[in-house]
């Protein structure tokens, strides 16, 4: 494949691309190394309380079994896409593969509360080798227009739909087998994909310069763990608290330092040039917007389930099936769509769809019902979120010099990342406030009006997520033009059209 973004950079060697099928089975490899990595960031939840009990931990150490694999994930997304892009994306995607996998069985057999937690961090490292790698991989091999945008809409429907899909077989497996199983689970998957990685293509910038910024990634690293840990504990800690203001400052000290380090660098983990694009940088601001929605849609939706139906579980993951569905049905829609109408013109739609379904979810009753109430917003939320996910993905990862590709991707999962932690802090501390504020002076609420306060909490929490998605949708119609968009997508419309992927001669 030509190297041709990138001036003066030679293309690494790699064969033509060939068969009828190969351009599926590359998507499907590429999707399933992806789907463990995002099942895993919700798999854990329902199965706490026997991991638990099981282990005899104590509550501090059982949310480390959650919140490390998130620090892990969040804080080397940056850095592991810009290796991917110097030392080979397939490299670094089938070492995370192998690492992934490995660190699943480690937890699996786990029978202490120290190595499930060292096990889940390495996931969380594992799985920042496999995200950006196998989105960069996508960006650098399909340059049809249409088999990039089928390329892409599995992966955003994967982001998107993950999470419920983590919820449902987390609550399956626990409750048919053991908590071992959520982790088991991995073992075949990952063997699935090592065994066609032949088929997955490899690219990398090939022009002699291997350096690597050593204080701008150890200031990027450290910064963004530090931020996803503040986010992430920031209202269990309190947000004025010491411990979380100390955390705060120590982030923008270590990003300042990262800046710094890359303007004036002369290989810097991040070209801060990649934000000049300006189709990048309006996908990436509204992806932010469009992940803390996914985010508390999950968190308040199963909160209700478990805490005012009193589903169980098993019964609470089942519930989240149709939003699972409900997001691939999008993502199917949007696919040939953007082909027609375009990437804004989708994205907003998908983007104010999403926020009629919060605005449904906003109504929720203290007496409500899963068909009447819950289930008409979580529908039309994820249709919304799927039909969003296509066009955003698409734009913030093209129209990026070849050798930037996996930067491009790094960030792009990055800001999914932010956007999720960001959005179920800022929702959750609206809910309390809400919930805080109905209850008003009363010392000892009665367990209604707890339970009305509670709703009450969720409906503040899902009319902000509503407002989060529309200033999306307005962001994207008001920040790209035509000429935006054509320029990101020039290297697609220039190409002829094929049935496969296809890499030049070296």
């Amino acid at each position: 494949m030509t190297n041709s973004s990138a001036k003066g950079t030679p293309p690494s060697p790699e064969p033509a691309l060939s068969g009828p099928r190969r351009p599926a089975l590359i998507i499907v490899f590429l999707c399933l190394a992806d789907l463990m990595v995002v099942l895993d960031a919700t798999i854990v939840n329902v199965a706490l309380p026997s991991i638990r009990s099981d282990l005899d931990m104590s509550q501090g150490d059982l949310q480390w079994v959650v919140n490390i694999y998130a620090l892990m994930f969040g804080g080397f997304l940056i850095l592991n896409g810009r290796l991917g892009d110097l030392f080979g994306r397939k490299r670094l995607l089938l070492a995370g593969v192998v690492l992934f996998t490995v660190s699943s069985a480690v937890n699996g057999l786990a029978t202490d509360s120290v190595v499930l937690i060292a096990g889940r961090g390495v996931q969380g490292l594992a799985g920042a080798m496999i995200a950006p790698a196998g989105l960069s991989i996508i960006n650098t091999s399909f340059k049809d227009a249409s088999l990039r945008t089928k390329a892409l809409g599995a992966w955003g429907t994967i982001a998107a739909a993950g999470g419920a899909l983590g919820l449902l077989l987390g609550g399956l497996l626990t409750a048919s087998l053991s908590w071992h199983w959520i982790f088991f689970i991995n073992l075949p998957v990952g063997a699935a994909v090592l065994l066609g990685s032949r088929l997955i293509p490899d690219s990398r910038v090939d022009d002699g310069d291997k350096s690597v910024d050593v204080v701008g990634a150890v200031s990027i690293t450290g910064g963004l763990l530090l931020l996803v840990l503040a986010l992430s504990n920031g209202q269990s800690w309190g947000w004025t608290s010491a411990r979380t203001l100390g955390t705060a400052a120590a982030t923008a000290v270590l990003l300042a330092v990262f800046v710094v380090v890359s303007l004036r660098g002369r290989a810097p983990i991040v070209r801060f040039g990649i934000f000049r694009i300006r189709s990048l940088a309006v996908a990436d601001l509204v992806l932010l917007m469009l992940t803390s929605g996914i985010f508390s849609m999950f968190f308040f939706s199963s909160l209700y389930l478990q805490g005012v139906l009193s589903y169980s579980p098993v019964r609470a993951g089942l519930a989240f099936l149709p939003a699972a569905i409900g997001v691939m049905v999008g993502a199917t829609l949007a696919q040939p769509t953007v082909a027609r109408l375009g990437p804004v013109a989708v994205g907003t739609t998908g983007l104010a769809l999403g926020a009629g379904g919060m605005l449904l979810l906003a109504r929720l009753p203290e007496n409500g019902s899963y068909a009447a109430d819950l289930l008409p917003g979580l529908l039309t939320l994820s249709i919304g979120l799927g039909i969003a996910f296509v066009p955003v993905t698409l734009l913030a990862t093209s129209g990026v010099p070849e050798r930037d590709a996996g930067l491009a991707s790094g960030l792009y999962q990055t800001v999914q990342e932010i956007g999720g932690a960001l959005g179920l802090a800022v929702l959750s501390a609206v809910a309390v406030r809400q919930a805080a504020a109905d209850l008003g002076d009363n010392p000892s609420p009665d367990a209604a009006a707890q339970l009305a306060a509670q709703v009450s909490g969720f409906r503040a929490a899902f009319a902000v997520g509503a407002l989060l998605l529309l200033a999306g949708a307005v962001l994207f119609c008001a920040l790209l033009r035509k000429r935006h968009v054509e320029a990101a997508l020039q290297e697609l419309t220039q190409q002829p059209a094929a049935t496969e992927p296809v890499a030049d001669p070296a």
